[in-house]
Parts: structure tokens; sequence; C-alpha cells
């Protein structure tokens, strides 16, 4: 049996670490059970320290562009990159080398994200990786770091031989799931059960709590999770019920995938910095604007460290000069910080106000898919209106709605790198406040949470002390209800494409580790050909049962459509073409992965489908 449980917070920005012992000692009290582990890496060259964070950049060097030996880790003499925090520094001022936000590219559906496409738009002398690669050297250096701690502490086992605990954004479709897995997979973590970030902060606060929660909580509260981080917005509902005598917390609902986060924050900044310097008749390429995007997040989080500076100077090096003689400069002051960021990202709007989208050019590069509206309280806003919606549509919701508005939270627990800015929350309490007053409700006051760096890995840490036994799990299941597509049984009309049926085969809420037999009906499977398998989601059809048969998906603005599976399933000499009859089956994976198995009837067949995207064609 392992030791520890382990958490890793595999961030857009920062990774962590954390350690909670599964058989502590009686008389050691919990929070000493659990610890956050110090990351050893590189901080200039030559220079190995250990830290709480790992920043979540990658470094890809020219052959002899350092020293032999200078680039040494605990466990590596001649590594072929550099990750964390001197790959950040270091990248500011060679950005064609540097590979960021890879997260944020493991979940772009339009993009092969098994293929070597980062750093993105980079020259054809500089080695690629892909996202998933990128993640797992991120995940290889932690448990590197890992395993250097566990023998420094005389313990024999390996990171890789304790409980996993690895987390993902709440709105991860299941590709992204599925790719966070291949990525563990390849760091040499072949057993890892996923955790939705919001999940893992709010399982921090429980640990940090203890049994005072329940002072916190009654039943009937609203807990609003807010989490910002340096890729995606997430927001979840967690609502307090009773069972058997005692308190429960079971999840009402997740939002959409936004990719909205510090990143957006930081190419905001930096736009607003390159217009001055154009008006002063400075222009920039995009080298140089990629080394102002990253200067500008060091100096955003200079003046948010320190409240008592009103600007900074940010250095833009010119490639065709020497560093000090060709080296340009803007400047970010404490006003233009405030307009660009508290203004542009938390503006003041009505809970009526939705999401805005522009016209789209009809020809655009390809890069990563942000928000088109930057404005996180307008995202927030529709996600309590189209929740309320849902949630009276339930009849067996654990939260009233009626006469509202929408969602009405009692409480808020904030999450995500960007809330270490006091000033972010401060403003998303006076607006959430603001809606509340408007639609007859009270005022929503905020959770004291744990370390914005830490929570995450720790509450990862402390839900594996809790699938041990202890403790109180957060219920709630799948956050979404998954549908396959039916072809619709009529003939060809010329001009007329025949709608797409959307067979239910979870529903919102199906709990891991379960097996749902879909009532019988007549399914016939094509094998031994090409063919194509479409999927849908849904957050807001929480009444469908298993087997439920919807007409129209594709035309259903309560459908979001998965991306596909290109297959061709497998089966004996003779029977290509056919169409098999099959039984469906569904069922959720502990990792939280969607199965749906096809098991021919009266015949020897069985088929398995995972919702996730093989860019190679199989399923």
């Amino acid at each position: 049996m392992a030791r520890y449980s382990v958490g890793i917070d595999l961030g857009t920005t920062h990774c962590a670490l954390s350690l909670h012992d599964l058989n502590p000692p009686e008389d050691q009290a919990r929070h000493e059970a659990e610890l956050s582990l110090p990351i050893p890496q590189l901080t200039a060259v030559g220079t190995v320290e250990a830290r709480f964070l790992l920043p979540s950049f990658l470094y890809l060097p020219a052959a002899s562009e350092f020293p032999a030996g200078s680039l040494a880790l605990p466990w590596s003499a001649e590594p072929v990159d550099i990750v964390g925090e001197f790959a950040r520094r270091h990248g500011v001022s060679v950005p064609n080398r540097l590979v960021a936000s890879a997260k944020s590219w493991l979940c772009h559906p339009g993009v092969d994200r098994t293929s070597d496409l980062l750093p993105w738009q980079a020259p054809p002398d500089v080695s690629r990786v892909s996202p998933v690669e990128a993640s797992a050297r991120f995940l290889r250096h932690l448990v590197a770091a890992g395993d250097v701690h566990l023998q420094s502490a005389g313990i024999a086992e390996r990171l890789a031989d304790q409980e996993i605990t690895l987390t993902v954004p709440a709105s991860f479709d299941a590709a992204a799931r599925e790719l966070t897995v291949e990525a563990a997979r390849l760091a040499g973590l072949p057993r890892v059960t996923l955790l939705e970030e919001p999940q893992a902060a709010l399982y921090a606060w429980l640990e940090r709590m203890g049994p005072r929660f329940r002072k916190e909580l009654k039943v009937g509260d609203v807990l609003l999770v807010v989490d910002v981080g340096g890729g995606t917005s997430d927001f979840s509902l967690i609502a307090v019920t009773e069972g058997n005598g005692d308190l429960q917390l079971t999840r009402l609902a997740v939002g959409d995938h936004i990719l909205l986060g510090g990143d957006n924050m930081d190419l905001a900044l930096a736009h607003a910095l390159n217009q001055g310097l154009a008006a002063a008749g400075k222009r920039l390429d995009a080298w140089q604007f990629a080394s102002l995007t990253h200067g500008a997040r060091q100096a955003k989080e200079a003046l948010f460290n320190q409240p008592t500076l009103e600007k900074i100077s940010i250095p833009i090096p010119n490639r065709s000069s020497s560093l000090m003689g060709g080296t340009l400069k803007a400047e970010l002051t404490r006003d233009t910080l405030d307009r660009v960021l508290t203004d542009g990202f938390l503006p003041r709007v009505a809970v009526t106000d939705a999401p805005q989208t522009a016209r789209r050019v009809g020809l655009t590069q390809m890069a990563l898919p942000y928000a088109q509206d930057a404005a996180i309280t307008r995202h927030l806003a529709a996600f309590l209106t189209r929740q309320a919606r849902a949630l009276a549509a339930a009849p067996d919701a654990p939260v009233r709605v009626e006469g509202k508005s929408f969602v009405h939270p009692t409480s808020v627990l904030f999450n995500g790198g960007v809330f270490k800015a006091g000033v972010f929350k401060e403003r998303l309490m006076s607006v959430l406040n603001e809606w509340l007053a408007t639609d007859g409700g009270q005022p929503v006051h905020e959770q004291a949470g744990a370390d914005l760096d830490q929570s995450v890995a720790r509450g990862a840490a402390y839900y594996g002390w809790v699938r041990a036994g202890h403790g109180i799990r957060i219920r709630g299941g799948t956050a979404r209800a998954y549908y396959v597509g039916v072809e619709s049984p009529m003939p060809a009309v010329p001009g007329y494409e025949p709608p797409v049926k959307a067979l239910c085969v979870a529903p919102f809420g199906m709990e891991e580790g379960t097996l749902a037999d879909l009532p019988p009906q007549e399914f016939a499977l094509v094998v031994g050909e090409p063919t194509r398998f479409r999927f849908f989601a849904s957050s807001l059809r929480r009444e469908d049962r298993v087997g439920a048969m919807l007409d129209d998906a594709s035309g259903d603005d309560a459908f979001e459509e998965l991306a596909p599976i290109e297959t061709c399933l497998p089966v004996e000499p003779g029977r290509e073409g056919q169409l098999v009859p099959v039984q469906i089956q569904a069922a959720v994976t502990e990792l939280g992965m969607l199965e749906v198995r096809c098991l021919e009837r009266g015949g020897p067949g069985r088929w398995k489908l995972e919702l996730n995207v093989r860019m190679k064609g199989d399923a």
C-alpha cells in the first residue's frame, strides 16, 4: 500500500507538489501530516534553488548555448532543456525558444496536440515539442523532485509508487483529460486520478478548517468557487445538503471552458504598452512583442506584490544589437494596471449582461482560442443565470431557485493566482453583491481560502486521504450529461442533411466507477470500415436519463458538440461494412473518463469508445 497521497497541480503558469501521510501517527495533527514539497530548479546558470513553485515554462536551448555542466540538476548532469524559474527569466530575452501556456494548448481542439508545435511560430532552426510532451516534461521534473525529497527523508519508495492525484480545470473536456493522463504516463506516472481544480481548492479549505467547516456552512447554502488561473476561468457551484443527519457537499454545476486568465491579462498589458511605444515612433517586431509580454507579466507581479511601487520599467531587447546597447524600454504604471486589468477584466456589469462576441474575420491565424469577451464578470453572470434556468427545470434539484433571476450563492471561495491581487477579489465581491441586492438576495461573504499558490496541490493530496475513507467527500459525479449521436433512418433528400439524434449515455451527476445499461433499443454498429462517431455534452439538461433520445442535438443551443472520433472498428474477415446489432453500456471510470461499450447481441463482438481525440484515428 502507498505511504503517501501525492497532489500535483499542473498549472498554466505554475506547478506545485504536495504530500499527505496516509497513515499518520495518532498524536500527529492533520495539518502536520501534509506538506508542500520544495522543488529544486535552475534559477540561473550554475545555480539550483529549491522553491515551492515550479513555473510552467520550458526553455529549449540552442546547441552550445550554455557551458557544459552549467545546467546540472540533482538528478541530471546534462539536461536537454530547462524547466522552471530560469526558463521563465531567460525566455524573456529569447522568446522564440520558450514554451509557455502548454496547458492552454493541451485543451485546444483545433490543433493536433500530440504534434510538435511549441514554441508556437518558432523559426525552423528551433526544435519544437508537443503540448503533451511539454506537460510531460513539467511532470517529469516534479517526479524527480519528489524522489529527491523522499530519498532525503530516508524513504525507499519512489513518488510513482504513491497515490497520485493530478488536477485539471473543471471545464477540461474528455480529450484534454485523456491527454493529461497520457502526459503523466510519459512522465513515469502510470496510475493517476484526476481531480477538478475548484474541487481541489475546496478540499484544501476543508482540510484547513477541519470540523469547524460545519460552523461556516449550513444546509441550503450555495458555495461559489471562482477559479481564475493563468489560462482558464472556472466557475463551480457546490450545494450544502443533508444526508443521514450530517452535512453533505454536492456539486451543482461547473461552467463551460473559458480560455481567459492571467495570460490574457499579460497580453492586454503588452498591447497597451505597445500602443504607447508606437505613438512614440517605436515599432516592435513579433519577437520583441513576445519579450514585452513576458516582461509585462513580471512587472504586473512586482506591482501587485509591492503596493508602494507606482511604476516599473520593462526592458525590450533588440536581437540585432547587444542586450544593453539595443534595449528599448516600456513603463508600466499602476494607473495603467488598474485601468487595463481591473476595469477591463472585472467591469461593473448587470447580471443580465451576456458575454459579447464580435463578428469574426473570415481568415485568421491559428492560435489559442481565447475568449472573445475579456470580462470575467459577464461570463460569471451568464453562468449563474443559465444554471438558474437549468435548476428550475430539474424537479430533484437540491437548491430552489423560484423567483430568482440567477443562482444566489451564499459564500465565495476564490482560487487561482490571479486573485493574489486583492483588488480583483474586492471588485468581484462588490459586483456580485450588487447583483444580489438588485434581485432581492442577501450579501455574499468570502470564505478565507488556503494559500492560493498551494491550495490546489494540497487539496489534491488531501483528496487522496479522503478517498482512503476519511473526512467529507464532495459528491456530484459528472458535471455534464453526455450523448452519442445517432443517425436518423430516413431516405436521402437532395440539399437536406438529416438531423442527428442524441442518445443520453451518461446523465448529469453519474458517479465515477459506475456502469449503466441503456434500456433495450434497436441500434446497429458499423464495423470494419472508416466511420465517424459524434458526441455531445450539456451542462444544462439535468433531467435526461440514460437511454433518453432527443430529436436534433445539432440544432439545440443546450448541447455542445465534442470532438468526433473517427475510427475503423475491428472485425473478423468477411464482416467488413456490416451493421451489427448491439446493446450499449456506458461507464464512468475512476479517472473520470466516459466509456461507451457496444456489445453484439447474441455474438462475440465487443467494442469500446472513449470520449477523447486520437489524432492518429484510432479509438
